[in-house]
């Protein structure tokens, strides 16, 4: 992975066409709430409003489409028109990447001219604006795909499937990958099309096809909320008033 490239020039919602995929379709048994993972609320508002508004809310994205679980789809999309909220929901598939596949085939149909296409996590709600227009600046001043990161600060072991150590990798060339990633149109609908088995990662795909992915810094608020752990870390971080 290599630095994105730079734009001197701020993107516009209009230069950029930029539209955003949001994968809602798990299930977040590990949150513990009975609920898919994208509906699980902090300080009372959902992950999904969270996630949808900051995308908005930056100022470079045109579109959001939501892959909500299929029985879901009504509830997801009244939520968000509770908010006030605009985005397209649909129904996702199995897994995330058919997910992700539905739904950009809705969004490519709704903004045929679309130029960036960013997928991004609902549980990674609190994804400062400044790192969603980084990543759309560096799609439109010509990365074909560019993901946020941040170094690895623990030391890191591979290790076999009977958990004895293999190697130490060196920690400083590796990286925390975060969202929202972001794609030339061609290039994901391309990585997509070729796709085979499921994955968790978009870039990992478009590496598969041998297209290049840059990097943009990260920010620590970009953190996953996965475990009742994180849940109680992004309800602390909103009660201090220091969120995004």
């Amino acid at each position: 992975m290599t630095p994105a490239p730079d734009s001197s020039d701020p993107t516009t919602p209009e230069q950029a066409r930029a539209v955003a995929i949001v994968p809602a379709a798990g299930r977040g048994e590990r949150l513990g709430f009975g609920v898919p993972k994208a509906l699980v609320p902090v300080r009372g508002t959902a992950l999904l409003t969270h996630a949808v508004r900051g995308l908005l809310d930056a100022g470079c994205v045109r579109h959001v489409v939501v892959a909500a679980p299929p029985t879901e789809v009504e509830s997801t999309a009244a939520l968000l028109r509770a908010e006030g909220i605009p985005a397209d929901v649909v129904a996702g598939g199995a897994d995330r990447t058919e997910s992700v596949r539905l739904a950009l085939r809705h969004a490519t149909k709704v903004i045929p001219d679309a130029r960036v296409v960013l997928v991004h996590d609902a549980a990674r709600c609190f994804t400062p604006a400044h790192v969603i227009r980084a990543v759309v600046a560096a799609v439109a001043a010509g990365a074909p795909a560019v993901i946020p990161v941040l170094p690895v600060a623990d030391t890191v072991k591979q290790v076999d499937f009977d958990g004895t150590v293999l190697a130490t990798p060196d920690r400083a060339a590796l990286r925390v990958v975060q969202t929202p990633q972001g794609f030339d149109l061609a290039t994901l609908t391309r990585a997509y099309a070729e796709a085979g088995d499921s994955a968790t990662d978009d870039a990992g795909l478009v590496e598969e096809i041998g297209v290049p992915v840059a990097t943009v810094p990260g920010h620590a608020y970009a953190m996953k909320i996965t475990t009742p752990f994180d849940l109680a870390i992004a309800e602390f971080v909103l009660s201090a008033g220091v969120a995004p």
